[in-house]
């Protein structure tokens, strides 16, 4: 595909970044210049309460190539992703997030990589410009993730940054999971891909909107999302305690018959504070899960668009 036919798309979600439009857009389409002349620039306010999408509409009016897409409230940053993908009229399309850590000068790199045959091409940030704290728990949680899942050794520096072709484009769109996270879904997906390493920028301006609850939020989501293992591994722990019983049971028998007493007071405490404890946290892992169902079969809509700028209905 030549420079001349190739029709790029850039997916940004953004979120209480007012100050980061304006020169995200620019290093945008400095970038994407080198690649082709056709592209399309799609940003999603995800229910900001600054002015992002006023920012967002000037460029839309400056250049139609901008697109603005502002949804009715905060549903989330998958959510927003899923809104600009839906979309999208390119060949390839790239997500990137919008605070410029995801550096626009990879998206010649990304095209490349894509046009030796893969349709989806993640990268891997080197040097992550990170606190300690979230490398902290972003490692934990991958390890965390790794076990409790369906999919192994999932490299914590492989971030939203990434390219999908047309092929994953139209599977993503015909997914109907309401829990979803973008690149859960491209692994499970199984399309061909590779991995393109890149430098991680430092945030140009502001803060994350992420913080440890959301990140523990993401987490739980992450693994209930992708796996049923928890229901397995409390069927698990389930019959170790079914043992544990009846070996004390038959210990607490025989000291009763032998000594004709069983002085286990503190035992028994013991026993019911921790069966009360497994039952209570098997609840909550039970019930997890079946409030995902209830709220999968509402069916109600990802996202709720309130308006848009150079898009045509």
């Amino acid at each position: 595909m030549t420079k001349k036919d190739l029709y790029l798309s850039v997916v940004s979600p953004v979120y209480q970044s007012n100050t980061i439009v304006d020169e995200l857009v620019k290093r945008i389409k400095e970038n994407i210049t080198s690649v082709t002349n056709n592209f399309e620039i799609i940003l999603i306010d995800d229910g900001s309460t600054d002015n992002s999408w006023e920012k967002i509409k000037k460029n839309c009016e400056q250049d139609f190539r901008i697109k603005g897409i502002k949804l009715s409230r905060n549903f989330g940053q998958h959510q927003a992703i899923s809104a600009g993908i839906k979309i999208t009229r390119g060949d390839y399309a790239i997500v990137m997030d919008c605070d410029l850590q995801h550096d626009p000068i990879y998206i010649k790199d990304l095209v490349s990589k894509a046009q030796e045959g893969f349709d989806v091409v993640f990268t891997l940030e080197l040097n992550k410009k990170k606190s300690t704290i979230r490398k902290i728990t972003s490692s934990f949680f991958y390890s965390i993730f790794n076990y409790f899942s369906n999919f192994k050794n999932v490299d914590h520096r492989i971030g939203n940054y990434s390219l999908i072709s047309r092929k994953v484009i139209n599977c993503y769109n015909s997914s109907k999971e309401y829990h979803r996270q973008y690149l859960m879904l491209l692994r499970n997906f199984g399309f061909s891909s590779a991995i393109l390493s890149i430098n991680h920028n430092k945030r140009f301006k502001g803060q994350s909107s992420y913080n440890f609850t959301s990140l523990i939020k993401l987490a739980i989501d992450g693994i209930t999302s992708n796996s049923d293992i928890l229901l397995r591994k409390m069927v698990a722990v389930g019959f170790i305690y079914i043992i544990f019983t009846i070996i004390y049971s038959i210990y607490a028998l025989s000291t009763y018959f032998l000594k004709g007493s069983y002085p286990g007071f503190t035992s028994i405490i013991i026993v019911l504070l921790s069966s009360t404890g497994l039952i209570l946290s098997s609840l909550g892992i039970i019930g997890t899960y079946i409030g995902k169902i209830f709220i999968q079969v509402k069916n109600r809509p990802l996202y709720i668009i309130d308006k848009v700028e150079n898009i045509e209905s």
